[in-house]
């Protein structure tokens, strides 16, 4: 007998697009469209402000940090289930698999390339996933059809701009230090003392910090495309299951049903990264105690931000939805660190800022009316 993934890949024509009668009811969505935009604008505000909690905390490689982001967000994703009452369906755990092997990617690549270009290769690269999957109907998903669909283009083309021209923009940004504090402990007390010698050091250094320039700018980016395409399809597996009505004809329409299963996906993917990750630091990984409540109300912004998208993406369609919701974020994040944290001055700066907002503004709108 098949498996519910097996039938989600098998089940697309050649060119990968939903064949048949199965979409006919794709389109019954009694939402508002407005309610689709005020969805979409909780996620890019949330989006924005998620990691505001950990930003005077140490997160060291990351790997402690994304498990507890990802217990919280499978907290949020328990509690809508318990208000949604139960809604479980097995192929959003894939989605949610995507999302955190995506995820996963994004340390190796701040490493390799730096936060600012990876951000920009592999935030263009999920809003082009997303928003094609959507326009084009893959992976057995059903095709959007906007009324406008030059309109939706430029948008899409003018939201790509937008993050070009972010990168301009130079932030100063305070190393984060706490005086008389220790910075990392181990799950197990090293009962050896500490080991200063210039050969110790090496070896903790990671394997993509020993890498050679060139290796690490072909590295970065290829993870920066991988974890692009993960975060851009990772709705796709819970938006096959409303969308194909041949073979799940109680699936519900409501976008909200398939956050725990897709959370669920996430949460169980991050802790098998974390064992593996435990296993590899011969169960001395490094924890931070400090940012275990900031990062847990971080994946809790997160959670919410993307129970939000869940309803952008059913009400407005993915390609209306992806470049709304993958670039403004960028924005918010921006004005906080303008108008809050004093990281983004002078001139230059500012002209740029204002530049990606009109520009952000701009292929939102054009992106929104192309609904209509």
């Amino acid at each position: 007998m098949a498996t519910t993934t097996e039938v989600w890949i098998n089940s697309t024509n050649s060119t990968g697009n939903c064949t048949g009668n199965c979409c006919q009811s794709a389109e019954s969505n009694d939402t508002p469209m407005y309610v689709g935009f005020i969805c979409a604008a909780v996620s890019v505000v949330l989006f924005g402000s998620n990691f505001i909690p950990v930003k005077k905390f140490k997160t060291g490689d990351g790997m402690f940090f994304q498990w507890i982001l990802c217990a919280g967000i499978w907290f949020v994703g328990l509690i809508v289930n318990i208000i949604q009452g139960f809604h479980f369906y097995y192929l959003s755990l894939l989605g949610g698999a995507l999302w955190a092997t995506g995820n996963i990617c994004v340390v190796p690549v701040i490493q390799t390339i730096g936060l600012a270009l990876g951000l920009l290769v592999w935030g263009t690269t999920n809003l082009l996933t997303g928003w094609a999957s959507g326009s084009f109907g893959w992976f057995g998903t059903c095709k959007e059809t906007q009324k406008n669909p030059a309109m939706n283009y430029i948008g899409v083309s003018i939201a790509v701009l937008s993050a070009l021209s972010s990168m301009n923009i130079k932030s100063n940004v305070k190393s984060t230090h706490e005086e008389n504090v220790p910075e990392t402990e181990s799950l197990l007390k090293n009962n050896y003392g500490v080991n200063n010698s210039d050969d110790e050091e090496d070896n903790e250094r990671s394997y993509c910090e020993r890498l050679s320039p060139r290796r690490k700018r072909i590295l970065g980016f290829t993870l920066s495309l991988i974890s692009g395409v993960f975060y851009g399809i990772n709705f796709t597996p819970n938006i096959y299951v409303q969308d194909r009505k041949d073979q799940y004809p109680n699936a519900s329409e409501n976008g909200l049903d398939y956050v725990f299963g897709h959370f669920t996906g996430i949460f169980l993917t991050s802790t098998v990264y974390f064992m593996i990750y435990c296993i590899f630091k011969k169960n001395k990984p490094k924890v931070y105690p400090k940012v275990i409540l900031p990062a847990f109300a971080s994946g809790v912004m997160w959670a919410g931000a993307t129970a939000s998208w869940f309803v952008a993406n059913k009400t407005l369609g993915e390609p209306v939805a992806f470049p709304i919701i993958t670039t403004g974020p960028g924005l918010v994040a921006s004005l906080w660190g303008l108008l809050v944290f004093g990281e983004i001055r002078g001139k230059r700066n500012y002209l740029f800022l204002v530049l990606s907002a009109t520009m952000i503004i701009t292929g939102g709108i054009l992106c929104g009316v192309s609904k209509s």
